[in-house]
């Protein structure tokens, strides 16, 4: 098994990428992600099926999940694709494929594939449909004693305003969590109102001069100014890189430089908050390099 096959299962699509022996990207495609548990077991087994008739090999695979498993039962908790919870997922790949698979949160693969040659210590952002973080120090990953490590977007938004306080309800049960002020379809919620999901057009809109995707654009960048600062306080990381489909939005790049260094506990904050490398879909390189060490 010299191919390696990462997959990135989002709340929206699923991703697959094949990586060569040599580490260089020979594959890469992406279906929308079925509402259904089953019905996405078997579209990525199709996927990494049909990927392997291409190569001509077969691959190990590692995955890429909003949430995590239980080191105690094995079954997925805290993914926001609410349907994968409970589920006993890398058991149900590893039946569909005939081989083990090794799983890990996005974020955590964002954080493999950005911070594995580089950086000491980095702290990696999805910035999607839900909102995750991965950890890297030391040039290894944080998992933690619980595997919750970099659960980032299910704390707090530090520093809340009096108009922001409590804060909406999350579906995790808990009130004003970061991912509930930052997520793709929150932004898009606070320009639009209820039942608006997508934001991707805020930015344009904003830059044609509309002044209701301009204000939710600056209070969106401001949260996340904070979210970020309180990663700064906490661990003090070499690096920040934004992945996920909002990372996208070029104004993050200019606007988070000048309003971090207002909530972190230093009289100097250089931390640079770079895009990721390799675009928004990073994480599934990172899913590829799962197996990487055996």
């Amino acid at each position: 098994m010299d191919w390696r096959i990462g997959i990135d299962f989002g709340g929206t699509k699923i991703e697959v990428a094949a990586l060569a022996p040599d580490g260089s990207q020979r594959l890469r495609r992406r279906i929308a992600t079925p509402r259904d548990y089953g019905a996405a077991i078997a579209a990525i087994g199709a996927l990494v099926e049909k990927a392997e008739t291409e190569l001509g090999g077969t691959a190990t695979v590692g995955i890429g999940i909003p949430g995590s498993e239980s080191p105690d039962t094995g079954l997925i908790r805290g993914a926001n694709s609410t349907f994968l919870n409970g589920r006993p997922l890398g058991a149900d790949f590893s039946a569909r494929l005939g081989r083990p698979v090794r799983l890990s949160n996005d974020a955590n693969c964002l954080a493999m594939s950005e911070f594995a040659e580089g950086a000491r210590s980095g702290f990696a952002v999805i910035l999607g449909t839900g909102v995750g973080g991965g950890l890297v120090m030391n040039g290894r990953l944080v998992a933690g004693r619980n595997s919750v490590g970099g659960e980032w977007g299910h704390n707090p938004l530090p520093w809340m305003s009096e108009s922001e306080h409590p804060g909406p309800a999350c579906w995790c049960g808990q009130l004003g969590c970061i991912e509930t002020f930052l997520c793709g379809p929150a932004l898009a919620r606070d320009a639009d109102g209820e039942g608006a999901a997508d934001a991707s057009s805020l930015p344009a809109r904003a830059a044609a001069g509309e002044g209701r995707a301009q204000a939710a654009l600056e209070r969106h960048v401001e949260r996340l100014a904070r979210a970020l600062a309180a990663v700064i306080n906490l661990v003090d990381p070499e690096e920040i890189v934004l992945g996920g489909g909002l990372s996208n939005m070029e104004h993050l790049y200019a606007a988070l430089p000048k309003l971090i260094p207002r909530h972190v506990f230093s009289d100097v904050c250089t931390t640079p908050v770079r895009r990721a490398r390799h675009g928004d879909s990073s994480g599934v390189l990172g899913a590829a390099r799962l197996w990487d060490g055996g």
